[in-house]
């Protein structure tokens, strides 16, 4: 028995390997990346169990008129719990920024929406950037293709140093925007992503809030309109268009960063053959 645990056989190919196995594929590089590996499996799979959650204590307490007959109280503390769920991936923030509208309106919950936003991308990023350190960027280091990629999408500064107002500055506050504008596009998970590739802190923060904004916006009106706050009322309230449109939008957000990309590996390539021996 134990001679056929220590002699394991390849899935694949057959062949015989000494030890106690195949490996899982990407097990070394799971390995190597750590706790952000954990952090990026939380940011994919948390929201979705969150939201169950949100709209059950929704439908037996009254968290939305509590919210609103507090006043400034109810809307600071509405901000804090977004920037805190949205921060550590408890919850999906199309779900909190339609509560927003519900609870305060589209006036008030729009910019506090936004602030929980800010708020959830400082959380987020901070505790990405401190379970990353430099695994990320050491691994990007290896492949002089990848580090391209990141120094084309985003700038070349790494690290937290002063803030300079350059073109690098605003390609990367623009790089950030654009992967925000999608519906679709994972907060906690780009958060997670961009912390590890030591987006500077500033822009990335910037890009936050003016990505955000539009979807943000539209995520309140609609909440603003809901007479009961369900699951199921707030999919109905959602305008047929939205779908198709943040498709589309998304759609054209993968173009852009793809030809982007392309280039960067494009001029990557050519640079190493033009290089000396």
């Amino acid at each position: 028995m134990q001679d056929a645990l220590d002699a394991a056989q390849c899935p694949a190919c057959g062949e015989q390997r000494p030890g106690a196995g195949w490996p899982l594929p990407g097990a070394p590089l799971l390995k190597r990346l750590g706790p952000t590996a954990v952090l990026g499996l939380m940011a994919t799979f948390l929201p979705p169990l969150g939201s169950i959650a949100l709209f059950t204590a929704m439908a037996t307490t009254n968290i939305g008129p509590w919210l609103k007959s507090h006043g400034f109280a109810g809307v600071a503390a509405y901000v804090a719990a977004f920037a805190l769920a949205a921060g550590c991936a408890l919850l999906p923030t199309y779900a909190q920024s339609a509560l927003g509208g519900y609870a305060f309106g589209l006036a008030i919950g729009a910019p506090a929406a936004l602030l929980g936003f800010a708020g959830g991308a400082i959380i987020g990023y901070e505790l990405a950037a401190r379970a990353s350190g430099d695994r990320v960027m050491k691994l990007l280091d290896e492949k002089p293709k990848w580090r391209a990629v990141r120094d084309a999408l985003i700038g070349t500064r790494v690290g937290g140093g002063p803030v300079e107002i350059t073109p690098g500055f605003w390609r990367t506050l623009g790089m950030v925007a654009l992967l925000r504008v999608p519906p679709n596009s994972p907060f906690a998970l780009t958060n997670v992503v961009m912390a590890s590739v030591k987006v500077p802190r500033v822009p990335f923060i910037l890009g936050t809030i003016i990505g955000m904004a539009p979807r943000s916006t539209l995520a309140v009106a609609i909440g603003a309109g809901l007479k009961e706050f369900s699951k199921d009322d707030l999919s109905k309230a959602a305008p047929g268009w939205v779908v198709g449109v943040g498709l589309g939008v998304a759609v054209l957000v993968v173009v852009i960063v793809g030809h982007l990309a392309n280039k960067a590996i494009h001029k990557a390539a050519n640079g190493a053959s033009d290089a000396p021996a």
